[in-house]
């Protein structure tokens, strides 16, 4: 089977590339289940019902987050009430929602997790080693275990892959909002990418408007980034899973540049 991962959509920009180019990718790709990193969606900032509704219209089986999943004030009420948007499994127990869901997909047991990093992230998270332990020993296991891995520093995660390189199926970055060119199977076991990259303006500052990110720079002050305009790009990940050992066969990266809105 084919799975598709799609990097951090920001704003309107990133929804106006998902309903341009997601049913062609998954079509030519052959997809059967689609994850999605959706903690910039709303403005940069959170997922809102309305985004939320957006992308299980356009075939998003898991949506992921990260540091500003909560952000958004509907982004709470969507965590406790849906089995199928994660925050960060190493945010506290008194964290709304939960980190990993495994979904039962035509048979086959399909576990995502989400974590976040603690380098450079100015989070108040536990450590995700104990963490990741505490799901592998204690959570029913799947078939197919992939990680969302949001998180600044490329070491933490090529780290935290070669880790359990023989416990998880893919490990994948997010964050950065710039894609990666390390694709590859660990040791033919585990799929790797260090970073899935921006779906949203492709002509902006990883997703904002360029004028107010360089102010911000210059000057110091805090300033409210608002999302680019003008035309866009979608960054993905092909994982394909051999149907019979599911072990990962091949990492493909997507990188549709300087599209058309």
């Amino acid at each position: 089977m084919n799975i598709l991962i799609i990097g951090d959509v920001y704003g309107h920009a990133g929804r106006a590339m998902i309903e341009k180019l997601i049913n062609d990718v998954i079509k030519v790709e052959k997809i059967s289940f689609v994850i999605c990193n959706a903690e910039n969606i709303t403005n940069g900032r959170g997922t809102s019902r309305e985004d939320y509704n957006f992308l299980k219209f356009h075939n998003v089986d898991v949506l992921t987050g990260g540091n500003h999943t909560f952000d958004h004030y509907e982004t709470f009420d969507l965590l406790q009430e849906k089995n199928d948007i994660l925050r960060p499994a190493n945010y506290n127990k008194f964290t709304p929602g939960k980190g990993t869901v495994l979904i039962n997909f035509a048979g086959i047991k399909i576990r995502v997790t989400n974590l976040l990093g603690r380098t450079f992230m100015n989070q108040n998270t536990n450590n995700f080693y104990e963490v990741m332990d505490d799901i592998l020993e204690n959570e029913e296991k799947a078939n197919i275990h992939i990680v969302d891995f949001h998180g600044e520093a490329s070491s933490e995660k090529i780290a935290f892959a070669h880790n359990y390189k023989n416990q998880l199926t893919a490990v994948v970055g997010t964050h950065t909002h710039v894609q990666t060119a390390d694709d590859q199977i660990i040791d033919e076991k585990l799929a790797y990418i260090t970073d899935i990259g921006l779906t949203g303006a492709f002509h902006s500052i990883i997703g904002a408007n360029t004028k107010e990110v360089i102010y911000r720079e210059k000057t110091g002050m805090p300033i409210r980034l608002r999302t680019a305009d003008g035309n866009g790009q979608f960054c993905a990940v092909v994982i394909k899973i051999d149907n019979n050992t599911y072990k990962p066969t091949e990492i493909k990266r997507i990188y549709l540049k300087n599209v058309a809105a």
